[in-house]
């Protein structure tokens, strides 16, 4: 299956990369056989991957890499490199390509350290493909000082070195680096397209499918979680009672509680499978005895690992309680459906006689303040208020408004 396939709802996109993977193959092979290069191309040393959460920023990154390491024999007929197959797109897409470096984080942001040690890599030589690929994945988390160090990679390039950003929208990168960048500008996909991916490439019968991706307003990545793991599906039916429970004060400040107590419980459920087996691996690599007596000399490494374990605790709780605001929005943006009279397009279908309910007793105006409180207390969450605070705010005010 082509590379490209997977760009769900993406076609625009899809054909800019292909035309830009076209060209890059003809600029490599012209390189390789001492031929005068092409005078017009459509590849560049620098892109940005701008889209909504969900709309697949990081897989059409991936998907250009592997189509950039492409050694199908099919281009020499005029195929687009990307087939899928080829040793070259296999190992890029599974992440094993020595040239193609695809970093994410789990902490909260992107450092000048471990930027540096990426711009050091950009300078090498591509190993065994035909380009060196740099994939970032959370462009918007760099730091700033992470952003001055980048920008000098991006204004001084190796002649074959690929960068790849990846953030939510332009405004979430420096102007100095994406003034430097080709910009492609993702959409969310259409549920029906999102929708046919999880039957077809997942196997996910198609009314669990079709109700995940109309649950998730198009969201690739948590449709798939909503439709294959119950416990998400358990998580999210309890966001959506949480309307039901703000009609005194008492209800508002238990709601919030649960709600904070049901993300920390999805963080340390991800720490326990990720974490003890981090640590066990890097005991057994710094040499620890029987017993797990560690030998001397190591406990700073064990201790950053530690600290390292906690940030990431911190970012999944955040994560995970920002995709239960994000339900909740979806749920009073249904409510306000219905008060203005419309059907189309409701997302949470299974829960439709509360909807009705919330649309009777309510205003259009009351109903867009409560949407306005949960962006609020997301705003309040980046800014680093506690966590128990905000979104105890959030629930007074959705019983007020």
């Amino acid at each position: 299956m082509p590379v490209w396939d997977d760009l769900v709802g993406q076609e625009k996109v899809s054909g800019q990369l292909e035309a830009a993977a076209r060209d890059a193959d003809a600029l490599v092979t012209a390189v390789a056989a001492s031929e005068p290069l092409p005078e017009a191309s459509k590849m560049t040393h620098a892109w940005l991957f701008t889209g909504p959460p969900g709309s697949g920023r990081s897989t059409a990154a991936r998907a250009f890499a592997a189509a950039l390491q492409c050694v199908s024999p099919d281009r020499a007929l005029g195929g687009v490199p990307g087939c899928g197959f080829c040793d070259g797109c296999h190992t890029s897409l599974v992440g094993t390509h020595a040239d193609v470096e695809i970093v994410r984080t789990d902490l909260l942001s992107i450092g000048v350290k471990e930027t540096r040690s990426l711009v050091r890599r950009a300078q090498l030589s591509p190993a065994v493909g035909r380009w060196q690929v740099i994939v970032l994945e959370d462009a918007d988390r760099l730091t700033e000082g992470a952003g001055n160090v980048l920008l000098k990679a991006i204004e001084e390039p190796a002649p074959r070195t690929v960068w790849m950003l990846c953030a939510p929208s332009i405004e979430d990168v420096l102007p100095t680096i994406r003034s430097r960048c080709r910009l492609l500008t993702l959409r969310t996909p259409p549920v029906e397209a999102v929708a046919d991916i999880l039957i077809r490439r997942d196997g996910i019968p198609p009314d669990v499918a079709r109700n995940a991706a109309r649950a998730t307003q198009g969201h690739i990545g948590r449709a798939r979680r909503l439709a294959t793991d119950a416990r998400a599906r358990e998580r999210r039916a309890a966001v959506l009672r949480m309307p039901l429970r703000v009609e005194d004060v008492g209800g508002c400040l238990k709601a919030a509680q649960e709600l904070i107590d049901s993300a920390s419980e999805d963080a340390k459920q991800l720490a326990e499978e990720v974490d003890v087996k981090e640590t066990e691996e890097l005991k057994a690599a710094l040499g620890a005895a029987q017993g797990g007596r560690m030998p001397r000399g190591t406990a700073g490494v064990m201790k950053e690992l530690e600290d390292r374990q906690k940030r990431r605790r911190t970012r999944t709780q955040r994560d995970t309680l920002d995709l239960a605001l994000i339900d909740l929005t979806g749920f009073y943006r249904d409510v306000l459906a219905l008060q203005l009279g419309s059907r189309l397009a409701i997302a949470n279908a299974e829960a439709e006689d509360t909807l009705e309910r919330l649309a009777r007793a309510g205003s259009p105006e009351s109903t867009l303040r409560r949407i306005d409180a949960i962006a609020a207390c997301r705003e309040a969450l980046d800014r680093n208020v506690a966590p128990l605070l905000a979104v105890e705010a959030m629930a007074l005010a959705l019983r007020a408004g």
